[in-house]
């Protein structure tokens, strides 16, 4: 099946799925951060044809979320670690796997994270960049950025409405 591309769409969400969005990349990056970044070794640990494992490679090496590093010669054999961009996806791969946790792992969290500095297990919690405190959806808004070319949805659909009021 072939799926809609979000190269034009101007988000930044969508922009990250254009990347990232296909189901098997994010597995893919979940397994570089879990140290597993050889073709064979992700290959048997995901279950993934080898053609299709070949494909998400290339295309997280083209958008330089993966770098191949040769490890042997003869055969030439390639791991595949990630870039800094590639370990920016680390918060997405945590809250996904943090969702996961609460909605979909009936016997628990099938992985769990230990803070090295204090040695408790932990969870990402979202803090404001400017004064630490936590944030989530009800104590932020949105407002448009200096890439915006369209208005936002939500200041969009309100202006409409007080029209019709």
């Amino acid at each position: 099946m072939q799926h809609k591309s979000f190269a034009g769409m101007h988000c930044s969400i969508a922009q990250c799925l254009e990347v990232v969005g296909e189901r098997w990349s994010l597995l893919i990056v979940r397994d570089a951060f879990l140290g597993v970044t050889r073709f064979d070794d992700i290959q048997q640990r995901l279950g993934i044809s080898r053609n299709v494992l070949n494909q998400r490679l290339a295309h997280l090496v083209e958008h330089g979320i993966l770098t191949k590093v040769r490890y042997t010669e003869h055969p030439p054999r390639f791991d595949y670690e990630l870039t800094p961009k590639g370990r920016d996806l680390w918060p997405v791969i945590t809250a996904m796997r943090q969702w996961g946790d609460t909605h979909a792992a009936p016997d628990g969290p099938p992985l769990q994270l230990i803070h090295r500095d204090c040695g408790q297990i932990a969870d990402a919690d979202l803090a404001c960049s400017a004064c630490g405190e936590p944030i989530d959806q009800d104590n932020v808004k949105s407002i448009p950025g200096p890439g915006a070319v369209e208005p936002l949805i939500g200041s969009a659909w309100r202006a409409r409405a007080r029209t019709r009021a």
